[in-house]
């Protein structure tokens, strides 16, 4: 197990839970940090005894976003021969290419680079005391995390537009309404209702079809015909005869049992997907 400083990691009932440890600064986001998130979520995504991550901040708060009074980021990495990579989209890049679901846990300030990381997640959820700001431009700054690219996709381009000019901070039913966040919970449910959420997706559903399903969304939503995804789906399909989880998923429900699904992420994705090698 690695020495986490700034955040901590936690496996038990199938589910990881990775939890931003720096409550006395408000789990304000650090280089070493990102840096563990990305560990974590890789060590989450490469166990078969995982089924669910769940990410949340110790505290009363999610993050206030990027701390530099620690020293800043590491920019002297970058050189004719360094491709730096800035830290929140270290996170984000990494839940994005995970096999499985990942749920948000965020009560008080998600600010800047603390919420552009969860914006890859599979749900976010809040609490009621929750509040949001992708307040970039009031620091002369630029959007991180390639929240460009993932906050027009959850609530449109008009609200995205709205939030990233404006800067402006935002309460949780806001955040809500617009599909930002998937439920509110009162502060002290909060946890409990994302693994309650874990709990019925580790339990319920088959791991091999949840990872191929997540990525079928994010890599072939944005396609510009449904040739391409028809032409994936056909050879998915055709799988099926060879498929175990497909048959306990019938027969299950058949039967009206739980179902037993014995097909692993680690050795059981179809080889001809083309973004398995990608990480």
């Amino acid at each position: 197990m690695p020495d986490y400083a700034d955040i901590t990691y936690e496996v038990a009932d199938r589910i990881a839970t990775v939890t931003l440890d720096r409550p006395e600064a408000r789990n304000g986001y650090t280089v070493r940090m990102a840096d563990e998130l990305a560990d974590a979520f890789d060590r989450a995504d490469r166990d078969d005894e995982v089924r669910v991550a769940v990410l949340t901040g110790a505290g009363d708060n999610f993050s206030v976003g990027a701390d530099l009074s620690e020293g800043g980021f590491d920019f002297d990495q970058t050189g004719p021969d360094a491709h730096w990579q800035e830290p929140a989209g270290r996170c984000s890049k990494r839940i994005y290419t995970m096999n499985k679901p990942v749920i948000a846990a965020i009560r008080g300030a998600a600010i800047g680079g603390g919420v552009t990381i969860t914006l890859s997640a599979d749900y976010r959820l809040a609490a009621t005391d929750a509040r949001f700001g992708f307040v970039f431009v009031r620091r002369g700054i630029y959007p991180e995390g390639a929240s460009a690219w993932f906050l027009p996709r959850l609530v449109g381009l008009g609200r995205a537009m709205d939030w990233m000019i404006s800067g402006r901070v935002f309460d949780a039913e806001e955040a809500r309404a617009a599909g930002l966040v998937h439920s509110l919970h009162p502060p002290e449910r909060l946890l409990e209702a994302a693994y309650e959420l874990a709990a019925d997706l580790a339990a319920s559903t088959a791991p091999v079809s949840v990872a191929v399903t997540r990525q079928l969304l994010y890599r072939m939503s944005g396609v510009d015909t449904p040739f391409p995804v028809h032409e994936l789906d056909s050879q998915l399909i055709a799988s099926i005869p060879s498929n175990p989880d497909a048959i306990e998923g019938v027969m299950s429900f058949l039967q009206k049992r739980p179902p037993e699904f014995t097909q692993r992420v680690g050795d059981g994705l179809p080889e001809f997907l083309p973004w398995t090698e990608e990480r």
